[in-house]
């Protein structure tokens, strides 16, 4: 049988979770004000708590210690006078009764009950070198009775201490000088806590110089600062959430309000001019909340009076318009007539009944694009769509422009897929659009060629018309598309254009929910692309046909070191 595979998990599954989370955590840092100002102020309080908190336990222990020290002399200098008189005393005169009598001291100078907080280590001095005793040797140390040699009294520790607890160091420092000497010892191992070594040299008569050290326990004093850690850690975690709360309640009061506004702005914003905010108390807070609220009664009383102005400037236009269609019908039939008897007439008369019904012609295309306007202002245009081949839109409306293209010595070609292509538009209006597009062409195309080009794919269906003529700046081009404006005042109209036309291709297009997108160059002419979706409410989100013409790409490419980019959809108000 053999053994089951054992399945890894893929290396780095957790690295995209990991990028995700530090994404979010950073739009989250990067999107409250509140959270910044909290996780801020709690960090700030964290390396207060700590330094501080650090800074107390320091001068507590050196504290609790210091008076340790001061306490463990003066009770090792008594406890050293204490053995020597005990020594001096004495009138023992052999090995074994020194022995007894340094086991004596020793257990009489340790510190009572199981739990003593003194011990003490007896030890022979080392002498100096060549021989010679300390320099509190008596002469006694070296002699002994009728020649005898030095008696040795053996090394005595109380229990759990040894001699090798003693450091080095310290024995040195005790037998170069009479002055009580002390050291800091940890003796966990031995103990279990650290201890304070007092050491000295006492004489034992017939023996010479010992070395004489009180351990003193340090436990008590240890557990003492391990309850102030404790009480100082766990306070400080309680202040440093307490700063927290107390910094989260204050941003949040303060934030709190300016978020209020943020979003009464936004409501203000999307039309909902009525939006107030709610003011408490009379702090600076509430203060704001006032001002804000007579700025938005301001502009709700000059948008108000704004919207008011353009209701009557738009039903004036509508309503002028449409009492200017019955007289000026009457002027049309009438200069018509005048128009067919030009011939009865004289050269001059005759002209003057030509110039006439031009004019008469384009005073009502202007009326007409007036009324498709006023529509447009009051909400009330619809778009009727249908199926179309788009194809045959522009075959239409490049057949009705013919006449003029010949008249301005223009050449319109035209470039359109073998398919159809088929899109759910008003034709009525897209056939416009491309006129106005067109006929711009020709009024300004210097007589060179204009290219209609036509391209489409699943989602759009796009229109391109080119021309070779003066083309515009780019500063121009953002107001190509505003109501009687023209790029060159001196220059005059000859197609009789109503100065409205693109002003309604654009508004015709924003019906369709498409794009309509201009480019232009001084000298180079002007590129009109007309992108529609293939269905009615579609949302584009590309054009099958760039506005950058073809011809200007390598030259782009060129200046800016990489392939051009289309423009932006012009969709000027």
């Amino acid at each position: 049988m053999r053994p089951a595979r054992r399945v890894l998990p893929a290396p780095r599954t957790w690295v995209p979770a990991a990028l995700r989370l530090l994404a979010r955590a950073a739009g989250r840092w990067r999107a409250s004000l509140q959270l910044r100002v909290v996780v801020a102020t709690t960090a700030l309080g964290l390396l207060v708590v700590v330094g501080v908190g650090t800074y107390l336990l320091d001068g507590i222990g050196d504290g609790v210690v210091a008076e340790r020290e001061r306490a463990a002399m003066s009770d090792a200098a008594r406890g050293a006078s204490t053995a020597q008189a005990q020594f001096d005393a004495s009138t023992t005169t052999t090995t074994a009764e020194l022995d007894q009598l340094a086991g004596d001291v020793v257990s009489s100078l340790e510190g009572a009950g199981p739990d003593r907080v003194r011990g003490v280590v007896l030890l022979r001095a080392q002498p100096a070198a060549g021989g010679v005793p300390g320099p509190s040797a008596s002469p006694s140390a070296s002699a002994g009775g009728e020649g005898e040699a030095t008696v040795v009294v053996r090394d005595i520790a109380s229990e759990g201490l040894a001699a090798s607890d003693v450091p080095p160091g310290l024995r040195r420092a005790v037998q170069a000088t009479d002055v009580q000497q002390m050291q800091l010892v940890d003796l966990r191992a031995s103990t279990g806590s650290p201890a304070l070594l007092v050491g000295s040299l006492v004489t034992l008569p017939r023996a010479g110089q010992y070395e004489l050290y009180f351990v003193y326990s340090l436990a008590s004093e240890e557990q003492t600062l391990r309850l102030v850690r404790t009480t100082f850690t766990g306070g400080g975690i309680a202040l440093v959430l307490l700063v927290g709360a107390v910094a989260y309640v204050v941003a949040r009061t303060v934030v709190q309000p300016v978020r209020e506004a943020a979003g009464t702005a936004e409501r203000l914003t999307s039309g909902r001019l009525h939006e107030r905010m709610r003011v408490r108390g009379s702090d600076d807070l509430a203060r704001l909340a006032r001002a804000f609220n007579e700025m938005a009664a301001g502009m709700q009383q000059h948008i108000e009076q704004l919207e008011e102005l353009s209701r009557l400037q738009r039903r004036f236009v509508s309503d002028v318009s449409h009492e200017l269609r019955t007289p000026l019908t009457t002027i049309r039939m009438a200069g018509e007539v005048l128009h067919d008897a030009r011939a009865d007439f004289d050269p001059a008369v005759a002209r003057s009944s030509e110039l006439l019904l031009t004019q008469l012609e384009r005073f009502d295309s202007l009326l007409q694009d007036l009324l498709e306007i006023s529509r447009f202002d009051a909400g009330a245009a619809a778009l009727e769509a249908d199926p179309q081949d788009v194809r045959a839109i522009v075959h239409r409306v490049v057949e009705h422009t013919s006449a003029l293209a010949e008249r301005r010595g223009s050449q319109v070609r035209v470039s359109a897929p073998g398919g159809p292509c088929t899109a759910e538009v008003d034709s009525r209006r897209i056939e416009r659009v491309l006129r106005n597009l067109l006929g711009n062409a020709v009024e300004h195309g210097e007589a060179r060629p204009i290219e209609v080009t036509v391209v489409c794919d699943e989602r759009a269906v796009a229109v391109g018309v080119r021309d070779h003529g003066v083309g515009l700046s780019p500063s121009q081009l953002p107001r190509v598309f505003d109501r009687f404006w023209r790029a060159d005042p001196a220059r005059a109209r000859t197609t009789g254009g109503s100065g409205l036309g693109l002003a309604i291709s654009l508004e015709d297009t924003r019906l369709h929910g498409g794009w309509l997108q201009v480019w232009g160059r001084p000298g180079e002419g002007c590129h009109f692309v007309l992108t529609i979706p293939r269905t009615a409410g579609g949302v584009l989100r590309s054009s099958p046909l760039p506005v950058v013409p073809l011809s200007w790409r390598p030259a782009v490419a060129a200046l800016t070191g990489g392939p051009p980019r289309s423009p932006a959809p012009q969709d000027l108000p």
